[in-house]
């Protein structure tokens, strides 16, 4: 019996998404509720599961083609899982044939481009059979690209702390195979025709890639709220002193106590949230011609991901502990990297704070969110000589910028907000009295 694979229904505002990602080709056995299509929206990457058990029947919609809600995405044949299992050891039969015969001439084998054919099954073959014990723990688009390329997960460099691969890391690592491929071939044929044809391009190689569902957003979003904010930034700088030794006295016993580690961000939430109960215009948002004072603390913690800036929201954060707070960074992070944040999880915030100081950022003009009103921006700390009881010391400082909705903030307001935030981190014992 055919089950049709249907689109799933959408987020909230969300009308139409993008084929990304086919994990299974006609002909290959499914498991029910297994992940067979990734869908992007403007957001998130949503997985689309297997109906039922059996066999991918046909793919109606491509890898590129706009889908909206109940579109057809293609077929499974249920039950006829137990079919797909002949073919598949006819193709491993001819594919060991094909080794045998791939050995036997591997010596020869460079002298002639007739020995190239029969080499390449047994490559792809070999390739897929190798990364298969290690990806356990890789996203779905990790796996994807380790399968497709046959690359082996532990030869794969990671750039996060974790030693978790992302998709970039894997883009990354092709790059670079593809640079090491390339250069001998420029030199031992550059009489082939397509080296001809790439010269002209020299050292002034160009690319067309069109822009991502998310990558689109983000622009709209951000021209939005040029347009339609009247924006401004006030800036202060915070000695990070006092957060730094409370750190350094309380961090083992903290990770211990609590399982995660202790960062600075849960400090200035925590400072963020009694600024904002201060000055509630900072939490409030424009709908039409009305203010809305949000009596909660719904904080986005903008996050770099593979897919693009993603703002995740703390919900309550008033009521959270400086461990749930790093607690649930820590986890939204890796959910953002993974590709796996839902909806909920990226809506709804009431104000936003950004770290482009992990970076490297000095000094920067964070943006809006619409329809926030705030976003305080954190940036790298840095030694510098301040003045202390009239005299020279040497200070760990950080510069914090909070761009604000000069509509409904003004500027007293916004200052005084960015001044509490400084107070609270000069002095953390604030935080816990909550004065």
């Amino acid at each position: 019996m055919s089950v049709e694979i249907k689109v799933p229904a959408l987020p909230e505002s969300v009308s139409e998404a993008t084929v990304v990602a086919w994990h299974k080709q006609p002909g290959e056995a499914v498991s029910q509720d297994e992940n067979l299509v990734d869908l992007e929206t403007d957001k998130v990457v949503l997985e689309v599961p297997a109906p039922a058990d059996g066999v991918l029947q046909g793919i109606d919609r491509a890898v590129g083609d706009t889908v909206t809600p109940d579109d057809i995405l293609g077929h499974v044949e249920a039950g006829a899982a137990a079919a797909t299992d002949d073919p598949p050891a006819a193709e491993t039969a001819a594919a060991a044939a094909a080794g045998g015969q791939a050995s036997d001439d591997a010596e020869p084998a460079p002298q002639g481009g007739e020995d190239t054919a029969p080499e390449a099954p047994v490559a792809a073959a070999d390739a897929e059979a190798a990364p298969a014990a290690s990806l356990d723990g890789l996203s779905p688009a990790v796996r994807r690209l380790v399968r497709e390329h046959g690359l082996d997960p532990a030869r794969i460099e990671s750039s996060s702390g974790d030693g978790r691969l992302t998709k970039e890391d894997v883009l990354r690592h092709l790059e670079r195979l593809a640079e090491a491929e390339a250069a001998p071939t420029a030199v031992t044929a550059p009489q082939s025709a397509p080296a001809a044809e790439a010269a002209p391009l020299g050292d002034r190689p160009e690319q067309r890639v069109p822009m991502t569902r998310l990558r689109q957003r983000i622009a709209e979003r951000l021209v939005e709220a040029q347009q339609t904010a009247a924006m401004l930034t006030t800036f202060n700088e915070v000695d990070m002193q006092p957060v730094m030794d409370l750190r350094a006295r309380y961090r083992e016993r903290f990770e211990k106590a609590h399982d995660v580690r202790l960062g600075f961000m849960s400090f200035f939430v925590k400072a963020a949230v009694e600024a904002l109960k201060r000055y509630p215009a900072v939490n409030a948002s424009i709908d039409g011609n009305d203010i809305i004072y949000h009596g909660y603390y719904d904080i986005g913690i903008a996050v770099s991901s593979p897919r693009g800036l993603v703002v995740p929201v703390l919900r309550d954060a008033d009521r959270l502990s400086f461990a749930e707070i790093e607690s649930q960074i820590n986890e939204l992070g890796k959910r953002a990297q993974q590709g796996k944040l839902s909806m909920d999880e990226l809506t709804g915030g009431t104000f936003t704070i950004t770290n482009g100081g992990i970076f490297g950022s000095l000094l920067s003009t964070p943006i809006l969110n619409p329809p926030q009103s705030g976003i305080l921006g954190m940036h790298k700390i840095q030694e510098r000589p301040v003045v202390e009881d009239g005299e020279i010391v040497v200070r760990p400082m950080m510069y914090l910028a909070h761009t604000y909705d000069h509509r409904i903030i003004d500027g007293r307001e916004a200052v005084q907000f960015l001044v509490a935030v400084k107070d609270c981190i000069e002095d953390p014992a604030r935080l816990l009295l909550e004065i």
